[in-house]
């Protein structure tokens, strides 16, 4: 049996993978009203389909929140939160919470794993003291193992079971044990030498995104100062076979990994005498985009003739990203809060989110508006934040007085459309 800590967006996809290939599945989280959900063939999360919850319970899939069934599993894998704190460090109390909650169950030859991404070090440092507390040796007895999460929501192109597994053990036996376990469910597994690079591979995948699409936003910054088309930059650049990958300017980063990893790399490196510059700065840029995403509105609305306070402003896309209802780190919420600070009459438009959700650290008591001619006409501007697929960019640009496009939505110039 598979035991499965944490039902979101991680840990869903691999119960469900688990369950296709023949496993028993047992899934926890300690929220009842999640786990009444599953177990009644449904699933919260947009992009995975009610049926597959379905079809997993007829095989034997059930979740609980009930942690001391943990010894019922062969293999316990923990798929739970590593936020940061609000002084941008590393908050891992998810970790050690669900590790000091586990442990008391955990017995001989079981395999744990933890998924969640996290600084080099974690799993050595934090999980297996807190599983040899219990008396078992690691590496004998039980066995850990870091495997680091590489979902990517609604990705058409690959799915849990396609993307290559990156896996590294405590020991050269947790290792084994970790590819045994993951062998029948993943098509390629890539073992590594130990826990820490594991971990440390995760962060490097994350930080060579951040970084770039630091890059690329202050190159959007530069180049609409000196009146040139960043997309038409990009497009141009992406002609070359070799030495160039594109990326893509927005309103700042979004989603559970980019906009925080490369945190847990700096402050994990301070405890190595470095200052992970580099990394920081690029930090920095993506943080201000949103703010510069809000002075072209203020730009947009003052050559109208008018201000923030008291206009009417729709947010169009407020998932960090197109196509999926995650909301996890949106830079879409950093707009809305400073829309709602400065007097804005605020309302927003999101196919994948019907009302805002119950957010760590934001909240608005709002529901979707319907966009229509009426309610685009009805607006001082409107804001595509997140450039979902459902929107009908025409009927936006026909009928919205002022268009403040963060994601290249509009190729084309037009009077009322500003570039952010």
């Amino acid at each position: 049996m598979i035991g499965i800590v944490g039902l979101g967006y991680v840990g869903q996809p691999l119960a469900l993978r688990f369950s296709e290939v023949g496993y028993r599945v047992l899934g926890f989280d300690i929220s009842q009203d999640l786990v009444d959900k599953l177990n009644a063939g449904r699933t919260p999360i947009a992009h995975i389909a009610d049926d597959r919850i379905s079809n997993a319970r007829e095989f034997g899939f059930e979740a609980t929140a009930d942690f001391t069934r943990i010894s019922e599993a062969d293999a316990v894998l923990l798929c739970v939160p590593t936020p940061l704190n609000k002084y941008r460090e590393p908050d891992l109390s998810f970790v050690t919470n669900t590790c000091d909650q586990i442990a008391p169950h955990l017995r001989a030859e079981q395999v744990v794993v933890l998924e969640s991404t996290t600084y080099p070090g974690t799993t050595k440092e934090e999980v297996v003291p807190r599983i040899e507390r219990g008396g078992l040796k690691v590496g004998k007895e039980i066995f850990a193992v870091y495997s680091p999460e590489r979902e990517d929501p609604a990705n058409p192109d690959f799915t849990t079971s396609t993307i290559p597994k990156v896996l590294g053990g405590h020991t050269p036996a947790c290792l084994e044990a970790g590819i045994a376990l993951y062998r029948h469910a993943i098509g390629t597994l890539v073992p590594v030498r130990s826990t820490q690079t594991a971990e440390m591979t995760k962060l490097l995948e994350n930080i060579h995104r951040a970084v770039n699409i630091g890059l690329i936003n202050e190159m959007k910054v530069v180049a609409d100062r000196m009146c040139i088309d960043i997309y038409e930059v990009i497009d141009a650049a992406k002609t070359k076979p070799f030495g160039f990958t594109a990326y893509y300017p927005g309103p700042g980063l979004g989603g559970h990994c980019i906009p925080i990893d490369p945190y847990y790399l700096t402050w994990k490196a301070k405890e190595f005498g470095l200052h992970t510059r580099f990394i920081e700065l690029a930090g920095e840029v993506n943080r201000a985009m949103p703010d510069y995403v809000f002075s072209k509105l203020v730009f947009g609305l003052n050559r109208d003739s008018r201000s923030v306070k008291g206009s009417k402003v729709m947010v169009l896309g407020i998932s960090y990203k197109k196509n999926v209802d995650d909301m996890r780190e949106s830079p879409s919420v950093e707009l809305m809060e400073m829309l709602r600070d400065h007097g804005a009459v605020l309302s927003y438009a999101d196919p994948h989110v019907p009302s805002f959700p119950q957010m760590r650290h934001h909240s608005f008591d709002l529901d979707a508006t319907l966009v229509s001619p009426d309610s685009l006409a009805a607006q001082d501007a409107v804001i595509v934040a997140t450039d979902h697929d459902a929107f009908d960019y025409v009927q936006i640009k026909a009928h919205a007085k002022l268009i403040i496009d963060a994601r290249g939505a509009y190729r084309e110039p037009a009077d009322h459309i500003i570039r952010a």
